[in-house]
C-alpha cells in the first residue's frame, strides 16, 4: 500500500477515546515497580498548612499501617504529595503534574474549595478516580462527576445539625451570621432550609464581608435583635475578627460554628474567646478514650507513625479517607483500573469502619452523613 493511502487509513482516537482506554488499563501497564501510587496536592505550608499537614499524616498513618500488613491485595500505597500552600493557581499545577503522570492512579484528599473547584474540570475530563476532596461545598457534589467520590457531610448538612439542636433546646431567637461569599451561602441554605422545617420564626439572618465596619454593624444589627444564640458560618480571618468582636460586646452569648473553626491555628488567634464555642464535626472525637475502634485504631497507628502533632479531628478525617480508600481498591480486584475503582465504590453501599458509618450512593452524595457537636473547652480542647 502506498505510504500515503497507508496514512488514510490510520484510525484516529478521540481525546474521550483515549481517556476511557488509560481508565481501563490495568494499572501494572502504566506504572512501574509494586507500589500503587496516589496523588495529593493540599497545603502543606502556609496560613493553612495546619489542616493541611493534619489530614496528610492522618492519611500516611493509616497506609503505614496498611503497607505494613502486605497492602492491598499484594500492593502497597504511596501517597505522593505536593505543596500547594492554599493557592489555587499551584494546586492546579499540582494536578496537572499529577494527571500527566500515567503512574498516578487517583487523586486522593486534594484541599479547599477554592482550588477544588479550580481544577475540577480537568479532573472530570480526565476520568481519572478524585477521592474525598477536602471540602464541604457543593461544588465538589456536581451529579454529572462520577469520578468524583466524596465522603465527609455537606457545610448546609453542618449548618441543619446547628439548627436542628437549637431547636431541640428551645431557643427560637437564633441568628445566622454567614459569609458573603460561596461558602458562607451554603451554609446559609442550610440554616435556612432547617429553620423552616422546625418552624423558627424569629431569627435574623445577615451577609458579613471582611472588613472591620462590615463585622461591627453585622453584629450591632444581631445583637439588637435580641438574640439567644448565634449560628457563625464564617471562616478564616472573618471568623476569628467577628467572634472576637461578638465577645466583645455580649460574652455570654451562646456561638455556633461549622467545622472549619477546628484547626488549631484559629483556635490559638481565639485564645480564651474560643471557650464554649459550639462546633459541628464531621468526624468523630479522636480520644484515646473513645469507644469506637476506628478512633483506637487511629490512635494506635498515629502513635506508631511517631508524627510531631496533636491528633485531631483533621487528622482522623485523612485517616478514615485512606482506610475507606484502601476498602474500595481491596474490592477492586488484583489488577484495579480506575473505571473499576470507580465501580467498586459505587458498589460499597453500607461499611461498618470501626463504628463509622460511610457508603457510596450516587455521584453528587457524600459517602457519610455523620455531624455531631463538640464544645471547644479550656486550653482549646475539644469535648463533648
Amino acid at each position: 500500500m502506498h505510504p500515503q493511502a497507508q496514512r488514510a487509513f490510520t484510525p484516529t482516537i478521540s481525546r474521550r477515546q483515549l481517556v476511557l482506554t488509560m481508565a481501563a488499563l490495568p494499572l501494572a501497564a502504566r506504572a512501574q515497580g509494586g507500589a500503587l501510587r496516589i496523588g495529593q496536592s493540599t497545603a502543606m505550608t502556609g496560613a493553612l498548612g495546619d489542616l493541611g499537614s493534619a489530614m496528610h499524616h492522618g492519611a500516611r498513618a493509616a497506609f503505614a499501617a496498611i503497607n505494613a500488613a502486605g497492602g492491598v491485595n499484594g500492593r502497597t500505597i504511596d501517597l505522593v504529595v505536593e505543596d500547594d500552600g492554599y493557592d489555587a493557581k499551584r494546586a492546579v499545577a499540582n494536578v496537572d503534574k499529577f494527571l500527566a503522570d500515567g503512574s498516578i492512579f487517583a487523586l486522593f484528599n486534594c484541599m479547599g474549595t477554592p482550588a477544588i473547584a479550580a481544577m475540577l474540570p480537568k479532573v472530570k475530563a480526565s476520568g481519572v478516580p478524585f477521592f474525598a476532596p477536602f471540602t464541604g461545598a457543593m461544588v465538589a457534589r456536581d451529579k454529572d462527576a462520577r469520578n468524583v467520590l466524596n465522603i465527609r457531610a455537606s457545610y448546609p448538612e453542618e449548618a441543619a445539625k446547628l439548627v436542628y439542636h437549637l431547636a431541640t433546646i428551645g431557643i427560637a431567637r437564633i441568628g445566622v451570621a454567614y459569609q458573603d461569599n460561596a461558602f458562607g451561602k451554603e451554609v446559609y441554605d442550610g440554616a435556612k432550609a432547617a429553620i423552616e422545617k422546625y418552624k423558627l420564626t424569629e431569627t435574623t439572618a445577615l451577609a458579613v464581608e471582611g472588613s472591620p465596619a462590615s463585622i461591627d454593624a453585622a453584629v450591632d444589627k444581631l445583637l439588637q435583635a435580641d438574640i439567644k444564640a448565634l449560628v457563625v458560618g464564617l471562616a478564616g480571618k472573618p471568623l476569628t475578627d467577628f467572634v472576637k468582636a461578638v465577645r466583645a460586646k455580649r460574652r455570654g452569648l451562646p456561638l455556633y460554628a461549622l467545622s472549619v473553626l477546628s484547626s488549631a491555628a484559629t483556635i490559638k488567634t481565639l485564645g480564651d474567646d474560643a471557650t464554649g464555642i459550639t462546633v459541628s464535626q464531621v468526624m468523630p472525637l479522636p480520644s484515646g478514650a473513645s469507644v469506637l475502634p476506628i478512633v483506637r485504631e487511629f490512635m494506635r497507628d498515629w502513635q506508631a507513625a511517631k508524627v510531631e502533632l496533636e491528633p485531631s479531628h483533621l487528622a482522623l478525617e485523612g485517616y478514615i479517607d485512606a482506610r475507606v480508600f484502601a476498602e474500595v481498591l481491596r474490592r477492586s480486584g488484583a489488577s484495579p483500573t480506575r473505571a473499576s475503582f470507580i465501580d467498586a465504590a459505587y458498589n460499597l453501599k453500607q461499611l461498618n469502619l470501626g463504628g463509622f458509618d460511610v457508603g457510596f450512593t450516587s455521584p453528587g452524595d457524600n459517602a457519610s452523613r455523620f455531624v455531631e457537636l463538640t464544645m471547644i473547652g479550656r486550653g482549646g480542647k475539644f469535648v463533648k
